[in-house]
C-alpha cells in the first residue's frame, strides 16, 4: 500500500471524509473570455476554447490551483482535480488531443500545489488529491444509430486507451487516489460499462506506472468505496 492509501484507510475508518464541491461553477464565478481560456500558449488555436475547463489546469493553472485552496480552507479532506473531460475522446471537440496527458499531469499538480499549502499550515491534518476521471461524450453502451442495435459512438478499445492515458497523467502529476466520476449514458443512466472500462484502464496505468507491491486507491463516484 502506498502511504496515501494507508493513510485514507485509517481515517476512513475513523470519520467520514469531506469531498469539495463543484468546480465548474467556481471557473464560471471568473467570468473568464476567451483570450483567458486560450492564454499565450494556444493563442493562434483553431476552435474556440471558452468552456473548454480542463484547459485551464495549462493555461491558468493558478486560478485552478486557488479554487482547490478555498476548498480546502472550507474543510475539504479531498479535492478533486480538474480533468472531469480530459481525455482524447471529450477533447475532440476542441482540437486538443495531443494535450490530454500533459492536462492530466498539470490538474493533479495544481490540486496538489494547493493540498501542500494548507498541509503546511496545518501538519496534523492529512489532506488529499483525487484525479477525476468522467464519463467522455460518448458511450459505447447504447446504439448511435436507430438502424443498427449494433452502432456505437465510441469502442471498447478507444475508452480503454483514452482512460489509461488519463489515468497516466493523474498518477505521474501525483494524485493520492483515483475518483471515477458520473460516468453515464445518455438520458442519465449510470453506464456500468463505462465505469468497468475506467476501472480496468486505471488498473492498467497503475501497474505499469508505479513501483511493485505498491497500490492506489480508486473510488466510483456516488458510491464512495475504496
Amino acid at each position: 500500500m502506498t502511504d496515501a492509501e494507508n493513510t485514507l484507510r485509517r481515517l476512513l475508518s475513523q470519520r467520514i471524509l469531506v469531498l469539495d464541491g463543484a468546480m465548474g461553477t467556481m471557473i464560471q464565478m471568473l467570468r473568464l473570455d476567451e483570450k483567458a481560456f486560450r492564454g499565450e500558449r494556444f493563442a493562434g488555436h483553431g476552435p474556440d476554447l471558452q468552456g473548454c475547463n480542463d484547459l485551464l489546469c495549462l493555461t491558468q493553472p493558478e486560478l485552478i490551483a486557488d479554487i482547490h485552496r478555498q476548498y480546502l480552507e472550507a474543510g475539504a479532506d479531498v479535492v478533486e482535480t480538474n480533468t472531469f473531460n480530459s481525455t482524447k475522446i471529450s477533447m475532440a471537440d476542441y482540437g486538443l488531443e495531443p494535450y490530454v496527458y500533459e492536462m492530466n499531469v498539470a490538474g493533479a499538480k495544481a490540486a496538489k500545489r494547493a493540498a501542500e499549502m494548507i498541509m503546511a499550515k496545518n501538519p496534523a491534518r492529512p489532506r488529499f488529491v483525487a484525479g477525476a476521471i468522467g464519463p467522455t461524450n460518448r458511450t459505447c453502451s447504447i446504439s448511435t444509430d436507430v438502424h443498427s442495435a449494433a452502432s456505437r459512438g465510441v469502442t471498447y478499445e478507444e475508452l480503454v486507451q483514452a482512460y489509461d492515458e488519463q489515468a497516466r497523467g493523474l498518477i505521474d502529476g501525483g494524485a493520492d487516489t483515483g475518483w471515477i466520476d458520473r460516468v453515464r449514458a445518455r438520458g442519465g443512466l449510470v453506464s456500468h460499462q463505462h465505469s468497468a472500462i475506467a476501472l480496468i484502464a486505471a488498473a492498467i496505468a497503475f501497474i505499469q506506472t508505479m513501483a511493485p507491491g505498491c497500490r492506489l486507491p480508486v473510488s466510483k463516484a456516488r458510491a464512495a468505496i475504496l
